[in-house]
């Protein structure tokens, strides 16, 4: 199976060029994103530096960029199989901040594992900082989260009303408890102090087959186990978001109701009383992984997506060169 450790020496985020290297190369050509660099296109890739972690970063950029979306992955993912939301993000007129979580993809950190989610916050207002420090993070902020993804997005969102910092939020099959919670709750309470992983179990999160194969037996990136460190930091953070006060802020939820992941009725109704403002889209057919679901129901969902986008109250156009090839 193809091995991307050895980008894991790469340096700091910089311009994407021909030297870049051949396995950087064969990273984006593995995972579908080369043909994304077209002469319209430019792409700063490497390492962000924070306190805890190195956060594998790639920015993606058209020649005039509307704002900058930030796309947050979910768990046991990896920034390597957003291809097709990025596609839809630059197409739109986005800049597009991809990033792997700690312990995740190529970033640092005990595999899928966190101590506290509070450490997803730390990063995710690390990268922001440091990217707008560096001019790659022209606002306004839109924020797309899968999953963990979505659940990070809006704490931050919740955390901090009064910042500005979002235009808007897209949360795709959000999770705020997993499915069967009550249930698998009660075993974490019995078996989290005495066991720290359990085999990771490949459920079919997609109606397209390809990608679900490409998981369990081709994508070199995928963690093999559940850390129950992981659950209890889940655990913790539950609470917390619950006790948030609610956010104005305009907001799209994407869910599919063949979704075995999440606990997604009961968690919508949470996230209707904390986002008063959100619009709901549910899909019939769709299950978790929403940003690779089968062309078809991806091509609803993001429909859904782009009329979220035009609605927002958006400055005009940000006039500035594509990132340097």
């Amino acid at each position: 199976m193809t091995d991307f450790t050895p980008l894991q020496a790469l340096g700091p985020i910089a311009p994407f060029g021909s030297d870049a290297g051949e396995p950087l190369a064969d990273y984006l050509d593995y995972y579908g994103l080369s043909p994304l660099l077209t002469e319209h296109v430019g792409l700063y890739v490497g390492y962000l530096e924070t306190e805890r972690y190195q956060l594998w970063t790639q920015v993606w950029s058209p020649r005039q960029a509307i704002g900058t979306a930030f796309v947050v992955h979910g768990y046991f993912d990896h920034l390597g199989l957003y291809r097709h939301l990025l596609e839809r993000l630059l197409e739109r007129g986005w800049r597009v901040v991809l990033w792997d979580l700690p312990g995740h993809g190529l970033s640092s950190g005990r595999r899928a594992c966190i101590d506290d989610f509070d450490h997803y916050g730390e990063c995710l207002r690390a990268l922001q900082d440091q990217l707008s420090d560096r001019g790659l993070a022209p606002k306004p902020w839109l924020g797309v989260g899968q999953s963990t993804g979505a659940a990070i997005l809006a704490t931050d969102a919740l955390s901090r009303p009064d910042d500005g910092h979002w235009s808007g939020l897209v949360l795709l099959a959000p999770l705020v408890r997993p499915s069967g919670w009550s249930q698998s709750s009660w075993l974490h309470l019995l078996v989290g102090p005495f066991v720290r992983t359990l085999p990771r179990r490949f459920r079919e999160n997609s109606t397209d087959s390809e990608f679900a194969a490409f998981l369990r037996e081709q994508d070199p990136l995928q963690p093999e186990h559940l850390s129950m460190i992981w659950v209890s930091a889940m655990r913790r953070w539950m609470p917390q978001m619950l006790a948030l006060p609610p956010s104005q802020l305009p907001t799209l939820i994407l869910q599919g109701e063949q979704d075995l992941t999440v606990d997604w009725e009961w968690n919508l109704s949470v996230l209707e009383r904390k986002f008063p403002n959100a619009q709901i889209h549910r899909h019939p057919e769709a299950r978790h992984h929403l940003v690779n679901e089968a062309e078809a129901i991806r091509h609803t969902l993001f429909a859904a997506l782009d009329d979220f986008i035009v609605d927002l109250e958006l400055p005009s156009q940000i006039a500035d060169e594509p990132l340097p090839r």
